[in-house]
């Protein structure tokens, strides 16, 4: 069968198992969420060992420690991964929910939350990002179709089957949940033209997938280029509080798309603040304007394309900046709108840059590592939105549904 063939297959019998899903209980989504859990969680040699051996082809292929990093499993992670699933399962299900407004001429009208049909996720290197996906848009009522990268198939293709076993134990229809385990690059292309049956795409990797995804497509997707994070480190500040938030921003986990990537501190506070934040964040390599420079003369000079750049390593960008002003505007030039925050006790300023920096998510006093789908309650996410239509920010399951008016009368007439 050729790649074509087989991607509209699969897109066939998701069009056909997302009609099924539509009447389907939340306590039937609940027990495929709850079966998929005890797969994982009860298979977890099987996932380690798959995800030992793309760890290993990673390494011969040369893959930097950031994305090693990204791609491998532990206990601890897998430990996550089915908190994850738990959390999404015992989540309020959104799908049939109603707010009814009775109109003055009698009849009422009902606004209805629905699921989005079928949902393909593209992505690379993480295999929780399998699972992640696969949950969400299962519990919103979604038949998914997932196509992970080459670099982590062993171990997306394990937990993939994991789950279509784990849905199909519990009543669900098996084509709810579909994994591409073809690699050809024309797979991608195919499975975003799927007009008719595909309804929406959501790409979760690098730069250049995005870029592709989106210029192929001919069913709607949303994205996020990448994350160039910023925090602005004010004049009125309370320093170790800032040196703690910076650090854990950048360093505990700089491959992730919420790491810290721009740090802008206030000149009123460079000559205090800089020596002591590159000995807070010892082991991570700086790369500094001239102001910068002249109170860290050993630090290697920013290059323009360093402020554009997502390292997802250990490595920050430094930038001295005049004031509140000039952050925002260096964030407004430089910045890709994921997440983006101040350190600062005061609070005109605060509300300023709340008010001016046009991101997903803006952190106030706190790292922008926050800036995650399971911190902010959602169980997990699907991916963190930098459109602005239908989604922003992190996507949980609400982000996954649309809705239908439903007007009822009593032989109400248009007058």
């Amino acid at each position: 069968m050729d790649i074509k063939t087989y991607i509209e297959d699969m897109a066939r019998k998701a069009k056909a198992a997302s009609v099924e899903l539509r009447s389907v209980k939340a306590d039937a989504k609940n027990l495929a969420l709850e079966r998929i859990a005890r797969a994982i969680d009860g298979n977890r040699a099987a996932v380690l060992e798959a995800n030992a051996k793309d760890c290993e082809n990673g390494l011969k292929s040369g893959f930097s420690s950031a994305v090693l990093d990204r791609l491998r499993l532990d206990g601890k992670r897998i430990d996550g991964i089915v908190r994850a699933v738990k959390e999404v399962a015992i989540q309020e299900d959104p799908v049939g929910e109603i707010t009814g407004v009775r109109r003055p001429q009698g009849f009422v009208l009902e606004k209805v939350r629905i699921p989005l049909g079928v949902i393909v996720v593209i992505y690379e290197s993480r295999p929780n990002v399998t699972v992640d996906a696969a949950v969400l848009c299962l519990k919103a009522g979604n038949a998914v179709i997932l196509r992970g990268g080459s670099d982590a198939a062993e171990c997306s293709a394990v937990l993939a089957n994991l789950m279509r076993e784990a849905v199909s134990a519990a009543g669900l229809p098996a084509d709810s949940l579909q994994y591409v385990e073809r690699k050809e690059h024309e797979g991608v292309s195919w499975l975003v033209k799927q007009t008719g049956l595909v309804d929406l795409v959501i790409p979760r990797g690098g730069e250049s997938l995005i870029r592709r995804v989106v210029n192929e497509a001919r069913v709607p997707v949303i994205k996020h280029y990448k994350g160039v994070c910023h925090l602005y480190v004010d004049d009125d500040v309370d320093i170790e509080t800032a040196l703690e938030v910076v650090h854990n921003a950048k360093v505990q986990r700089p491959t992730t798309c919420n790491a810290l990537e721009t740090l802008l501190v206030s000149g009123a506070v460079a000559d205090r603040f800089l020596p002591m934040v590159q000995k807070k964040l010892a082991g991570v390599e700086l790369r500094g304007c001239e102001r910068t420079r002249k109170v860290l003369p050993e630090v290697k000079a920013a290059a323009e394309e360093d402020y554009y750049e997502e390292y997802l390593d250990m490595i920050l960008t430094v930038r001295v900046v005049d004031n509140v002003e000039q952050a925002i505007a260096h964030i407004e030039k430089y910045g890709s709108s994921h997440t983006d925050g101040i350190l600062s006790r005061n609070v005109q300023r605060v509300q300023r840059f709340v008010q001016m920096v046009d991101s997903a998510v803006v952190t106030v006093n706190a790292s922008t590592r926050l800036s995650d789908g399971g911190v902010f309650g959602l169980g997990a996410e699907v991916g963190i939105s930098t459109d602005k239509l239908h989604s922003r920010g992190p996507m949980g399951i609400r982000d996954l549904t649309s809705y239908k008016w439903v007007v009822r009368g009593n032989g109400d007439l248009r007058v």
